[in-house]
């Protein structure tokens, strides 16, 4: 046992978006403090922080990210007890890391990260258990049927999935526990699809970001019930003022009468579960998106499945 006071989650690409949606989680259920990396801090300013009371989580689907390793390897020098999350029991992450969650994905054979995202939120949902009280631990078994009904809305997607056909711009937004699914989402849409996505958080949104909406503008948006919810509200009526175009991914019937399209999910789902059920209507719809532009979303233009950063 470790007296632990901090939390830094270091991750590249789809990787860091599954460590943003790990710091909401968390921060909101564990109360310790948590810090995304940089690990160019690391690597390239080779700088030393104390961590003698940290945890240090290195995310890697493919458990070779050097930079990753980097981040690693110093903080165990300073002091702190690493994790490594992954997809590959045989990578350097399993030889750097103290400890290692691995993901038990299999083989993903496209470029694009779609499963081992998925995974690695869920490994974030145990992590908080692990770190949780009994009695305060997140109730996880309902995820499967909620991601099974998620599939089940594909129709809906093939329906409204032309409507985008020639989008080459827009912005999606997420808060809270989804603002980590809206950076996803973003970047599924650059990769696969050749769309400059920006994303903002709801309350971001307000601050600058709305000036650049206009008539038929795409707005993509997770909007769960719960907390998040009144500022999706918010947003949606300030849209429908300007005539933006709004898909939302929801289970508020309030938000579904606002927004120009929505994909409706179970209204069950507690906000703090929906991260994962909520993404797969997302790249179910980056696919289908990436499709009907004549393109193929398992091979996109410029990439390797494994990126080597420093």
């Amino acid at each position: 046992d470790r007296d632990i006071n901090l939390i830094v989650l270091a991750a590249r690409g789809s990787s860091d978006n599954a460590a943003l949606f790990g710091r909401y989680l968390l921060e909101a259920t564990t109360g310790i403090p948590v810090s995304l990396a940089a690990p160019s801090i690391y690597t390239l300013y080779k700088s030393d922080l104390r961590l003698d009371h940290a945890l240090v989580v290195g995310v890697s689907q493919s458990g070779e990210g050097a930079d990753i390793n980097e981040v690693l390897e110093k903080a165990k020098r300073s002091g702190a007890f690493t994790l490594g999350i992954t997809n590959n029991s045989r990578s350097q992450i399993t030889k750097t890391a103290d400890e290692t969650l691995l993901i038990h994905a299999g083989p993903e054979k496209s470029v694009a990260a779609t499963k081992t995202y998925t995974g690695q939120m869920l490994h974030f949902y145990l992590l908080a258990n692990a770190l949780l009280d009994g009695s305060k631990r997140i109730e996880l078994e309902k995820i499967p049927s909620y991601c099974e009904d998620a599939l089940a809305i594909n129709p809906q997607i093939k329906e409204i999935v032309d409507r985008y056909m020639f989008m080459e711009n827009c912005v999606v937004v997420g808060r809270g526990y989804n603002y980590g699914n809206s950076f996803e989402l973003a970047l599924k849409l650059m990769e696969t699809c050749y769309v400059v996505a920006e994303r903002f958080s709801s309350a971001d949104f307000f601050h600058g970001p709305l000036a650049i909406v206009e008539r038929r503008f795409p707005i993509l948006m997770f909007a769960p019930k719960g907390v998040t919810g009144e500022s999706s509200i918010r947003l949606l009526k300030n849209l429908k003022e300007l005539n933006a175009d709004s898909l939302s991914i929801t289970n508020d019937p309030k938000v579904a009468k606002l927004s120009s399209n929505s994909l409706m999910m179970p209204k069950e789902i507690s906000e703090i579960l929906s991260p994962i059920p909520f993404i797969i209507p997302g790249q179910l719809f980056v696919a289908m998106l990436s499709a009907a532009k004549g393109l193929d979303p398992d091979k996109p233009r410029s990439l390797s499945k494994v990126t080597t950063t420093f």
